[in-house]
């Protein structure tokens, strides 16, 4: 009871502030849901009210369940993690390393020393970076006349690598071409597949790429905030007749529906007595996979869009598959080994094996990491561990 109601009193605060719009948030243990709130409007000053089965853009949230797809293939020898990921898309032969713009303002490419694995795409150590931390992405789409990547159009996804695979880690589109590998292998569209494979055996019973009328019904709008603060509804929606599923960030869910995929790793794979994921596979996804590299400060290119970003500065972070891991306790009291990444929109996850616990959350305000709403969850985040200790 007192962790209901000490996280409503902070929820509720932030709304009454006027920090964020609406926010709904859940947490979990591994047998049942801890928590689950929700607080303010969908969209500011025209009601109606978050509640916690409102559906939000989950946005790069999605990463972790594309992963999930992959690595059931994976599973089933349907797909390889290390084998070239060519084999499976051959186009991924044919993208370059950019090295530079010429005198002429044309991109300079070579071959990449390596081929790209499908290890590399979900650790994001392929090359492959987004628009919106990476200008020179941004100059590439502006001399090609590259669409950017929320259209969805398959053009979206021929923008370069930045360095050869492996090298290191940037946060980019890799994921995107994990859903194609998916698609490849299953012979499904990639909403099918999570569909028939996770959604179905989960229960998760509002999450698709396609919002149908009754998720529509209660779905929260993005909000803008400006450089003064102030927040207002945008019109702003993932294409609904997209050339390609976008795996690295197109799903639009509830907060409860993510508890169900955070309790199915919580419990190695396995969910209303089925094994969707073999134990030894939840326990590869849930450690380091690429090496020696690191997390990195994502550095906004496109302020309105993102901040600059990074979770725990100063705390060494890696890569799962396709989680991001940190190496030390967080001082929220997550644990060290825990799994977590975000979407655009401010909604958050993070799962912590070492303590059986995790939650998710919501906001849906631009730009990512915004001063509010990043902190406000973060405040979630530390309240559910001083609740449960």
């Amino acid at each position: 009871m007192a962790l209901q109601q000490n996280i409503d009193a902070l929820l509720q605060r932030a709304v009454t502030d006027g920090d964020v719009p609406g926010v709904v948030a859940a947490a979990t243990n591994r047998d049942e849901t801890l928590y689950e709130g929700a607080f303010g409007e969908r969209a500011l000053g025209s009601g109606p009210a978050m509640t916690p089965d409102t559906v939000v853009w989950i946005a790069s949230m999605t990463k972790a369940i594309t992963g999930m797809a992959a690595m059931q293939l994976v599973d089933q020898g349907k797909l390889s993690l290390d084998a070239p990921a060519s084999d499976v898309i051959p186009y991924l032969d044919e993208v370059e390393v950019l090295e530079g713009f010429n005198d002429a303002g044309q991109p300079v490419t070579r071959a990449p020393k390596q081929h790209v694995t499908l290890r590399h795409l979900l650790t994001h150590t392929a090359g492959f970076s987004y628009e919106i931390w990476n200008p020179s992405i941004i100059r590439y789409q502006e001399v090609k006349g590259i669409p950017g990547i929320t259209t969805c159009e398959n053009a979206a996804l021929t923008t370069p690598l930045l360095f050869d695979p492996g090298e290191r880690w940037d946060y980019g589109i890799n994921i995107d071409w994990a859903g194609k590998m998916v698609e490849a292998a299953s012979g499904q569209r990639l909403g099918a597949y999570m569909q028939a494979h996770i959604f179905d055996p989960l229960g998760m019973s509002s999450t698709a790429f396609k919002i149908t009328p009754e998720m529509r019904s209660r779905l929260a709008k993005i909000h803008q905030r400006d450089d003064s603060g102030q927040l207002a509804p945008v019109d702003m929606e993932v294409t609904q007749e997209p050339e390609f599923e976008m795996g690295g960030g197109g799903l639009y869910s509830t907060m409860g529906d993510y508890l169900k995929f955070i309790r199915m790793i919580l419990n190695k794979g396995m969910a209303n007595g089925q094994q969707l994921l073999k134990p030894e596979t939840v326990e590869l996804m849930s450690t380091n996979q690429m090496g020696d590299c690191r997390v990195c400060e994502l550095t906004t290119a496109i302020p309105p869009v993102s901040r600059n970003a990074e979770f725990f500065p100063g705390m060494p972070k890696t890569w799962g598959l396709t989680f991001m891991i940190n190496t030390e306790p967080a001082p929220t009291g997550r644990s060290a080994g825990s799994l977590a990444w975000a979407g655009l929109a401010n909604s958050y996850y993070w799962i912590d094996p070492v303590k059986g616990v995790g939650g998710a959350y919501a906001t849906q305000v631009l730009p990512f990491a915004d001063e509010k709403s990043l902190p406000l969850y973060l405040s979630f985040e530390s309240a559910v561990y001083e609740e449960l200790s």
